[in-house]
This record gives C-alpha cells, structure tokens and sequence, in this order.
C-alpha cells in the first residue's frame, strides 16, 4: 500500500487515488497506537470531527471504528464542525486528542486527515513521526470494531460540541454587544463549516449579517479551492461593496483560517490582518504577551512587539511549531502566513470565528472602518506590501531546486542588499531595508511558495520575480 507522509498538518490526499478508506483506517491505527502510548488514562479518550467535502462523515466514521477496536473512547461530533470547535471540545472533554477528517482549503478533490494532542492543539514533530512509524503497511493489521457494535458498548458516542465551545466565546468577547453594534456584515463561509456561525453567534438584532455559499457544495463553486485570499474571495468581496456592508468576514472550509474585506470590497491581506489582531490586543484591551509567528508573516509584528515592550518568537511553517511554542511561552496571540490566528484563553489552535469577532470588535471599539484601521497600523508601524506566488513544480525536480537554493548566495534581489539567508524553514532572504523574500516547498501539494514583504509597493512584484529566477537558475 502507498507510504503516508504527514506534512505541516497531517496527511492530505486525493480522494479515490491515495485517500482511501483503507489509507484513512491505516493512519487511524497509528494515532490509536500513538494514543495507547502516550496516554496515562485508563481508558483514553478522543475527539473526531469532519468538514463537508465528499464523505467526510464517512471517513470519520472508519477511523472511529479504528479506535473503538483499541478500546478508545470516542466522542464523534454529530455533524460538520468546525476545526476550532473540534479543538476546543479536546480540552472540555478531557480527551486524549482529536482526528479530523478535513482537507481544509485544499482542492475540492482532496480530502485530509489532521491529529491532535490532548490541549487540542497541533502534535509536535517528533509526535508525527511517532504516528507514522506507527502506521501499518497493510489494513491487515488494522484494529476495528463495528460502527454499531461499538455505539452500542458505548465506545463511539455521538455529541454536539458548540455550547462548551460558545461559552468560552463569551468570556473572550461581547458577544451581545457585536449584536446590537448595527454593523451590516457579509459573511463568507465558502461552502464550509464555519456556515451559520456567525448567524448564531451575534446576529438577529441590529447587526445585519449576509451570508453567502453557506450551503454543502463539495465542488466549491466561484472558486477553486475554499482558501481565504484572492481570487476565491473575489465573489464576497463585490458582495461587499453591492450592499453597502461595513466589511466581510471570511473563513476557509474549516473555519480555522479566516480572511477581511473593508467597506470598500477591498482584500485586507493576512498579514496585516494579523498585525490588525495584534494591535487591537495590545492596544484595545491592554493585553500583554509573547506573539508567536511564523517566518513566513509579517515583520509588524517584531514592530509592535517592541513598541508595546512584549516578545515576539518565530518558528517554522505549520501549526505543529506555533503551537508547542504558544503553550511554552503563554503566548497572547500565534499565527501564520495563511491566514491562520490563535489566542490565549482559547484551545492552542487556529480559530477563524473568533478572529473575525475580535476583528469586528475591533471595528466596534475604535469606531474605525477597516480602510481606517489600516492607516492607524501604518502610522504605528510605517507601511507594508505584501505577496505570493504558488508555483506548481514537478515532483521529481523537487530535490534540484533545493540543491540550487541551498547553493544560492545573491549579493541582492529586485536591486536591494541581502544582509542575511535564513534556512530554518525553507530559504528566506532578509533584505537591507527590512523586507524580506522568502522561497520555500509546500509540505502538502507540489508547490514552491515564494513570499516577500516590503515597505515599498513597487518592489513587490521585482521581488517575487527574483525568487522565481533564483529557484528556477541552472
């Protein structure tokens, strides 16, 4: 059977080619190994969750089975729910760790499977290599007991995790005050899991929220995968503008990423977006402590960071750095390039429903519009430009790239000195005037990612064209 390999996240697939239910039941065999080994408890218990993409809930279900057939404890949520709220259900369970079936914004052909540790937040690398090793080479040796058999002896339990999970909002937010703010709202689920949330959570009095692809479509239409950045958003973003709305709020397929549009249908691109959060913790409600970031998103934060006197980390791509790395340090806020923030006082995880309601507070208490919110960043940490390009490669040429990257030593990019190279996580370039350009291979589809931040608009494009001809030189 075909090698699993998990990425920055888990293991993600192509349905009907290598995600399979046999390959899904094989991963679920080496978490349920992983589980019997590392938990203390008795009986260990976990957490599994889906989304909405082709059988999911099927999916879900083979690897309950799995974990049944080892004698674990499993709370299977009743239906689609969002990767936040699976995490969250983690700690308020007092589970072992969770599996959830998703392929986040991925293609609508993939599907995945992510694992968690017992705080709800991703695995550590050495744990995921500890799951792999544990993965069998055939279904054959794959553990399984009856779906109905086990409901019946009360190993699989089906449940609704929201209201544990909506409790905790209400200690972090005011949730009646974003209620009756009056704001007019497009919410933009994109076909997934974070549909109806934001509805439940502070809609029905004066704040008007109109959703928009909140129903199941496992396609994504009027977009090519369900990831919050241009152009998949490009639809809630004219939304925005048609009605006169004072922003959009996005969430990916899971609704652990999230994405902005101001009151002029505009983008607000992730990394400001997390600078934005930032500020407004540091600056609105007076919070202190460590940011957490990748070294893939924004040089503001290290600005923010010494104005206001807090630390700022920076790790590898991927949750399973960010999170380890929050927990150590009681971080206020950790985040990454893809639109993915968590927060103190929450499951040590992604959130994009709680970042768009911080975001909106944001707006409610500073009385700021999003386009005016920028400018108030600006003025506190000078302006930032920002870009990707994903660039599909040939597998086999993977390897050569990176030999020619790990040889690359350019005296400049796009006419600015290169004062430093940083390969903890791919081949990031640091720049004389503080901006940055950053290759680097993705760790779930064949992609080369190429980054850069600059404080001046016109580099922007210079620069991506740099890193293309760097990675792409002979």
């Amino acid at each position: 059977m075909s090698e699993i390999k998990f990425g920055t996240d888990g293991w993600r697939g192509r349905i009907a080619d290598d995600y399979t239910f046999a390959n899904v039941r094989r991963c679920a065999e080496g978490y349920a190994r992983y589980i019997r080994a590392t938990s203390k408890a008795t009986q260990p218990a976990v957490v599994i969750g889906y989304d909405k993409r082709f059988q999911s809930e099927d999916f879900a279900a083979a690897a309950a089975e799995v974990l049944a057939g080892h004698g674990i404890k499993v709370w299977l949520t009743a239906g689609p729910t969002p990767t936040p709220v699976i995490a969250f259900a983690v700690g308020a369970q007092k589970a072992d760790g969770a599996i959830n079936i998703t392929a986040s914004h991925n293609p609508p052909q993939d599907n995945g499977f992510k694992v968690r540790d017992h705080t709800g937040g991703a695995i550590a690398p050495a744990g995921l290599a500890q799951i792999e090793a544990a993965i069998p080479r055939s279904e054959a040796e794959v553990a399984r007991m009856d779906y109905d058999k086990a409901i019946a002896q009360g190993l699989i339990t089906l449940f609704d995790p929201s209201d544990a999970y909506i409790a905790n909002l209400e200690r972090l937010v005011d949730l009646k005050a974003l209620a009756e703010a009056g704001l007019k709202i497009v919410a933009d689920p994109m076909w997934g899991n974070g549909a109806g949330w934001l509805p439940r959570l502070i809609g029905g009095r004066k704040t008007e929220i109109i959703e928009i692809h909140n129903q199941r479509n496992p396609i994504f239409p009027e977009m090519s995968r369900p990831e919050p950045i241009p152009p998949n958003v490009n639809v809630g973003l004219a939304k925005t503008k048609e009605v006169g709305a004072h922003c959009c709020c996005i969430t990916d397929g899971d609704a652990d990423r999230c994405g902005f549009g101001d009151e002029h249908g505009g983008f607000i691109n992730q990394l400001r977006a997390y600078a934005l959060l930032a500020l407004y913790l540091l600056e609105v409600r007076g919070e202190r402590g460590a940011i957490v970031k990748t070294l893939s998103t924004t040089s503001m934060l290290e600005k923010l960071g010494a104005l206001y006197h807090v630390p700022v980390y920076e790790t590898g791509v991927g949750f399973k750095y960010v999170a380890p790395k929050m927990l150590e340090t009681n971080a206020m806020i950790g985040g990454e390039e893809s639109g993915g923030y968590a927060f103190r006082g929450n499951a040590p995880e992604r959130d994009g429903i709680l970042a768009n309601l911080y975001f909106l507070d944001l707006q409610v208490r500073t009385g700021k519009t999003p386009s005016q919110l920028i400018d108030w960043l600006f003025g506190k940490v000078g302006p930032h430009y920002y870009d990707r390009i994903d660039a599909r490669i040939d597998p086999a040429q993977r390897e050569a790239i990176k030999a020619r990257l790990n040889a690359a030593k350019p005296d400049q990019l796009a006419g600015l000195r290169v004062v430093r190279k940083d390969t903890t996580d791919g081949y990031k370039f640091i720049l004389e005037d503080g901006g940055w350009l950053l290759i680097r291979m993705s760790g779930t589809e064949p992609l080369m990612r190429v980054y850069c931040e600059t404080g001046r608009e016109a580099l922007v494009q210079p620069l991506l064209d740099a890193g293309v001809k760097l990675a792409n030189e002979t």
